[in-house]
């Protein structure tokens, strides 16, 4: 039975089929109904409606909250929430890209050029995880957050979204599962000794990586035949129109529960995994190193192998750690999605969670230049030496 929500000063209305006492939605179908009383409806609970309501508000059908608009019923502070977020992202995001895609070239450009002191196997992995970061800002920020935000409706007549889709996944699993990777090569590089020189080299990591790319566009095809061309325009995980049946496929639950079970949760567990081994190998060598040394040569002196690891393993916990920090949010919400459609409705989590979540996880893949300049010297020179040249032929120019 559909419940109508009240109407405001302007004659908009909302409507859900299943309301808690809260407002919150359960299941079901959505409708909307505009001032001139005209109805839209049959929209799967996951293909919400958008419309913009006279005063100026956003107003959305949400899976979690149905807004009472008139003075009796105050407005939810989860709808405050994300009306804000709403306004924030309008110019978080145009800043974020214009950022994102000038410091993920110069990582590249920096790093490529095999200045910075750093080994050739873990140059190949910066290099891929900042190009697999500018792919997910082009991919997922530009040609994805920006048009839902402004509601470029042009977007809806470029009949590519099932490859868009493909394209983003495998960008966003890229971008993870090379954090991954090099995560377990720095590994492999300070707690297996006897591995190390076989596994931590050029033609490995490049091997890996390639595999990665590989598994990762093959993993996201089915995407390609469950979504449609036409763009939705809604900031959902599936941001096209879905196809026909498919959302009521056990085949759907299973790929989309597998999609966040490979990432990030599978990602997330291996990183704390393999950072904790790390840390403990770290701690238990480092006392036994001591006490050799205090033994052998009757004090404590600087010992040079232990400071040349230092500057690997404060960028391999900062990398690592900025991961963690900014994928928690979305992570969460991984978790509880695939909770939510086994049946558990009594797990809720406002929608704002996602918002913050897709914000975050983006931002993610704008902030390694920063850890880089912080934790490295030479990549700090390399940056300065970039950034002056175009200044240089400038000046060159001028007095030529």
């Amino acid at each position: 039975m559909l419940v109508p929500g009240k109407n405001d000063k302007n004659g908009t209305r909302a409507f859900s089929d299943r309301c808690d006492g809260g407002g919150r939605f359960l299941s079901g179908p959505a409708i909307t109904s505009d001032v001139s009383g005209s109805i839209t409806s049959g929209t799967n609970r996951d293909q919400r409606l958008y419309r913009e309501g006279n005063n100026g508000h956003k107003l959305r059908i949400l899976h979690v909250i149905v807004v009472p608009m008139d003075r009796s019923h105050p407005i939810p502070i989860e709808i405050l929430i994300v009306w804000a977020l709403w306004d924030i992202q309008t110019i978080y995001y145009p800043l974020l890209a214009a950022v994102g895609v000038p410091v993920n070239l110069l990582t590249i450009v920096i790093l490529s050029r095999g200045k910075c002191g750093l080994s050739k196997c873990v140059t190949r992995y910066l290099v891929a995880m900042a190009a697999a970061d500018l792919l997910v800002v082009i991919i997922d920020l530009i040609l994805r957050q920006i048009p839902i935000v402004y509601q470029f409706e042009f977007v809806k007549s470029i009949p590519v979204c099932n490859i868009h889709a493909v394209l983003l996944f495998a960008a966003t699993d890229c971008s993870v599962w090379f954090t991954v990777t090099f995560t377990f090569d720095r590994f492999v590089a300070i707690c297996c000794q006897k591995l190390k020189t076989k596994y931590c080299t050029e033609k490995t990591a490049a091997v890996v990586l390639g595999t990665v790319s590989v598994v990762s566009c093959l993993k996201n095809i089915p995407w390609y035949f469950m979504y449609t061309f036409e763009y939705w325009l809604i900031n959902d995980p599936w941001f096209c129109i879905v196809r026909n049946g498919v959302l009521n496929s056990p085949v759907w639950g299973a790929i989309q529960f597998l999609h966040y079970f490979l990432t990030p949760g599978v990602p997330f567990v291996l990183i704390l995994l393999l950072n904790a081994f790390t840390v403990r190998y770290i701690l238990v060598a480092s006392r036994a190193r001591r006490r050799l040394r205090a033994h052998s040569s009757g004090e404590s002196p600087r010992d040079p192998e232990m400071e040349s690891r230092r500057k690997s393993i404060i960028l391999l916990f900062v990398i690592s750690g900025n991961f963690i920090l900014l994928w928690v949010v979305f992570m969460v919400f991984s978790i509880w999605r695939p909770m939510r459609y086994l049946g558990f409705q009594s797990v809720f989590l406002p929608f704002f969670v996602r918002e913050l979540g897709f914000m975050l996880q983006l931002l993610s893949c704008c902030t390694n230049t920063c850890i880089y300049a912080v934790t490295q010297t030479k990549f700090r020179e390399q940056l300065k030496n970039v950034v002056k040249y175009p200044f240089t032929l400038i000046v060159k120019f001028i007095k030529w």
